[in-house]
């Protein structure tokens, strides 16, 4: 099958099963980074295995969260995106600064969580919780006081916000209805 197939196929399919499939991916995301954080050969790859299925979960996302604001959909993307590629420059040592990628993560929740809260499709408590979680990844913006923090207070916050809504999506995604009436009302 083409990639040019799969796009169209992708284009075509519901909401809900776009929530879904993000959710598989996003899943997949928290366990190549388990994998990563246990492995000692081959931490580079399931690193790069992880941040993948980040990518995929950020633009289905973004299609997703664009029905409630484009422009803040797109960026909650591009900060999401910024911290993909300065955790693969960090793992390279490619990077010129030195700031953690939870800080553009914990940007994305934030926004995330607004347009969720916003959203007419997802119920309004996970947005508080990803906001919720957006705020503990932030904490990394100062590194000493995030390493004293982050078990279990920091992970605690994301487990918080980020695990109901990897849930959700996965078993429920979204309400396919509304989704589109929100989305007729953007413009979409």
């Amino acid at each position: 099958m083409s990639t040019a197939v799969m796009l169209e196929r992708m284009a075509e399919a519901s909401p809900r099963f776009k929530a879904m499939i993000a959710a598989v991916f996003y899943l997949l995301t928290f366990v190549t980074g388990i994998f990563a954080l246990v492995l000692v050969n081959g931490r580079h790859v399931a690193n790069l295995a992880g941040t993948a299925c980040y990518v995929a979960v950020i633009l289905l996302s973004y299609h997703l969260f664009k029905a409630v604001n484009r422009s803040v959909s797109l960026l909650a993307a591009c900060f999401s995106l910024a911290g993909c590629a300065n955790d693969v420059l960090s793992m390279f040592n490619l990077a010129s600064y030195k700031i953690s990628s939870l800080v553009f993560f914990g940007t994305y929740c934030l926004l995330i969580g607004y347009l969720i809260f916003k959203s007419i499709f997802l119920p309004r408590i996970l947005g508080v919780l990803l906001v919720i979680a957006g705020l503990g990844w932030m904490i990394n913006l100062s590194p000493p006081i995030a390493s004293y923090l982050f078990f279990p207070y920091i992970a605690g916050a994301s487990a918080l916000g980020e695990i109901p809504l990897l849930l959700w999506l996965l078993v429920v995604g979204v309400n396919d209805r509304r989704w589109k009436e929100q989305a007729s009302g953007a413009g979409e």
